[in-house]
């Protein structure tokens, strides 16, 4: 069966952007999602997802630019770059972050907007858990992007183009381009050259290309409780 890739570009302040390539990097459709309720717009996400599974007879690979779920607590561990090492949360510390979003920063390739415990998460990022849900619900692999660190992995280099038409940019250029990078992200993982970080049950973001190797493997072992 052929795959499509669909990447959403999580808005509040405007709709929803969408958009779906195929293997061959050519754009299928791009759009808007609809709903004023995020279980709603969670809909409109499903139905997207579900038509174009229907109409191009292919399995639909997501890639969402918001966390997958907010922190059921504080993060218990921060990571000291001049160490190498893993260290307990200070009481001045607020603890927001996953250890995907640790990762990224500490890398080097984006700064992470850090991800607060339930009940303290904005709006956009409660729309994220929304789409998540509901594409799951019906089936439909999912996987956490972050546009901006794709963006920078993905710099200087040549890559092949994709083929886009701009019948649907109009609403908003720049969310629909980061809607193409996200789908554009989880095509390239899916097809061996990215990869998946993140360690501590909460989620992980998938990136384009691998991290560099000057990068500690200490990072990516988040620590378990009880121990540092």
């Amino acid at each position: 069966m052929e795959q499509t890739f669909l990447g959403f570009d999580v808005q509040t302040r405007r709709k929803t952007a969408w958009m779906a390539l195929n293997s061959g990097l050519h754009m299928i459709e791009a759009g808007w999602l609809e709903g004023d309720e995020h279980q709603e717009i969670g809909a409109s996400a499903a139905r997207v997802a579900m038509n174009l599974q229907k109409e191009h007879a292919s399995t639909i690979i997501a890639g969402i630019d918001a966390p997958r779920s907010p922190l059921p607590s504080p993060r218990e561990f921060y990571w000291s770059g001049k160490r190498d090492k893993w260290r307990p949360r200070r009481t001045s510390e607020v603890g927001n972050g996953r250890h995907c979003e640790v990762i990224v920063k500490a890398a080097g390739i984006a700064n992470p907007q850090w991800t607060p415990i339930a009940g303290h998460c904005p709006e956009w990022m409660e729309l994220g858990f929304a789409l998540f849900q509901a594409l799951e619900a019906n089936g439909i692999t999912t996987h956490e992007v972050f546009p901006s660190a794709s963006y920078q992995m993905l710099e200087g280099a040549h890559h092949a183009p994709i083929r886009l038409n701009f019948s649907a940019f109009r609403p908003g250029a720049k969310d629909m381009i980061d809607a193409c990078v996200a789908a554009y992200t989880v095509l390239e993982f899916d097809q061996g050259r990215g990869c998946e970080i993140g360690d501590d049950g909460l989620g992980s973001i998938v990136l384009p290309r691998p991290l560099p190797d000057t990068v500690s493997p200490e990072l990516f072992r988040y620590p378990r409780s009880g121990s540092e």
